[in-house]
């Protein structure tokens, strides 16, 4: 199994004459397998340079023979390709609008320190757009990447890819006033969610997700966040491939946070 993931990261996703090194293949397939069985609703591609053509035939490879299932899409949006479980990001995306399971931060450059959004206001449009743009998917035809195009234009990415890639905690901010923040100096609790991948009786370490949240707010994202873990482990529980779930938490403080 192994192998076929590995050869096929190496055939798919060269760019030029340099290709996928060994660790970096192996790390995306548990990354993909881990979107395919719902573990996480997408996958941000930055393994290197390869195009969304080049990550669509990749996962159309590996469909092909049965090391995924056909649940997978992908999807330019704004240069970016994003792997996507389409059943799994309608599920976050609903439950985000009618449970407020996710919780915005404002961070905008105009503030002293980080302040929780409004969601009616700071959210829920671009939630709206989301559900829009994955009731389009569902239209997709297969093997074909989908782009999103001139639609995401005014959206903020960094929401965007944070209620794509399942946080509990996003981050906003008025970007038409500025793409700055103020997030400089502040302290922030980094969480970091790691299983085993099982694969061919090798344990490999995938981190499944990555983010952080002001210390200062941790009180007030403590809902979100217990219900992020504990739907999280029940995910894990109920499959086979992935397992050993932990997740860490470090507070750091840096001189500036790009988003």
């Amino acid at each position: 199994m192994v192998v076929g993931f590995t050869e096929t990261a190496r055939r798919c996703l060269r760019v030029g004459r340099k290709s996928l090194s060994t660790s970096q293949s192996l790390d995306l397939a548990a990354q993909v397998t881990a979107v395919d069985l719902g573990l996480k609703p997408a996958l941000l591609y930055d393994g290197n340079g390869a195009g969304v053509e080049q990550v669509q035939r990749y996962l159309s490879d590996l469909q092909s023979v049965g090391l995924l299932s056909g649940s997978l899409l992908t999807v330019e949006l704004d240069g970016n390709s994003v792997v996507i479980n389409v059943s799994a990001v309608s599920s976050h995306l609903e439950r985000a609008l009618t449970d407020c399971s996710v919780a915005g931060v404002d961070v905008g450059s105009s503030l002293e320190r980080p302040f929780m959004a409004d969601p009616q206001t700071q959210l829920k449009s671009t939630l709206q757009h989301l559900q829009r743009l994955v009731g389009d998917l569902r239209l997709q035809q297969p093997q074909q990447p989908f782009r999103v195009g001139s639609r995401s234009a005014g959206w903020n990415l960094c929401t965007v890819f944070g209620l794509l890639l399942g946080y509990p905690v996003v981050y906003c901010f008025d970007q038409t006033e500025s793409f700055e923040n103020c997030l400089s100096m502040t302290p922030l609790t980094l969480t970091t969610a790691s299983v085993t991948w099982r694969a061919d009786g090798a344990g490999h370490t995938c981190c499944l997700y990555s983010f952080s949240v002001p210390a200062a707010l941790q009180k007030e994202t403590w809902p979100m966040m217990e219900n992020w873990k504990l739907q999280l482990q029940e995910k894990v529980e109920q499959q086979s491939i992935f397992n050993d779930l932990t997740i860490a938490l470090s507070t750091v403080t840096l001189p500036a946070v790009c988003l």
